[in-house]
């Protein structure tokens, strides 16, 4: 455990990542158990958030409450950055210094349909988790759930608390999956103004289409539709 004050904020509670509220607190609690490792208890954790948090890229709303780790956690869907958050909340209640990571990336695997509403296959603020193991900061990217990975023929990311796990460069079938084009650095809260402008100023028939958006994005993965 870092002692230095430079690691306080990435310990604490902010209003996102709520990593006090006992929705959290229980649910990290009841994961880890007895585990002391860090590592051992990061791995359960991020696990835990990739496969248990449906990931939605239909649930990027410009909405404060909808963003906060415990609400997330509960709904059981998110987008990158929520499930991101989500993992931040979950490794600060367990006393692991963990921060968010931005980056705009370029998506090759995408559905018709997102792609028409976002009118291109940029996502800017593409969210990650970077949790402090080992003294150094690893990176893990809980966002693609293990069933959508099945479906839209996508490689699992694994992560084992000692390498940096984000999104492969190829899919399965050896096409290229995504690429990093735009580092925006790590916060410890989430920069929830700044990403909504840019969303909003990026992808402005998303917004005026929100409500008719549905929650099926595997679905049109595999009709790919």
């Amino acid at each position: 455990m870092p002692e230095s004050n430079g690691f306080k904020k990435y310990l604490e509670p902010t209003y996102f990542i709520d990593s006090d509220s006992n929705i959290i607190k229980t649910f990290a609690e009841d994961l880890c158990q007895e585990e002391i490792d860090p590592v051992k208890k990061a791995i359960k954790l991020y696990y835990a958030v990739r496969d248990g948090i449906k990931y939605d890229p239909y649930t990027m709303e410009d909405s404060r409450a909808c963003m906060v780790a415990s609400t997330v956690l509960q709904r059981k869907f998110g987008y990158c950055v929520a499930k991101a958050i989500v993992l931040i909340a979950l490794a600060r209640s367990q006393q692991i210094p963990a921060r968010l990571g931005l980056a705009d990336v370029k998506n090759h695997i995408n559905s018709k349909r997102l792609l028409a509403l976002m009118e291109t296959d940029v996502f800017v603020y593409h969210g990650f988790a970077e949790l402090y193991l080992n003294k150094k900061w690893v990176k893990a990217t809980p966002a693609f759930d293990l069933s959508l990975c099945k479906k839209a023929f996508i490689k699992p990311l694994e992560f084992d608390g000692m390498s940096d796990s984000i999104f492969h460069e190829f899919n399965t079938k050896g096409s290229k999956h995504m690429e990093y084009v735009k580092d925006h650095g790590h916060f410890a809260d989430l920069p929830f103004d700044r990403i909504m402008k840019a969303s909003r100023e990026k992808y402005p028939l998303y917004f005026i289409n929100l409500e008719k958006n549905g929650k099926d994005f595997s679905s049109e993965i595999i009709r790919n539709k």
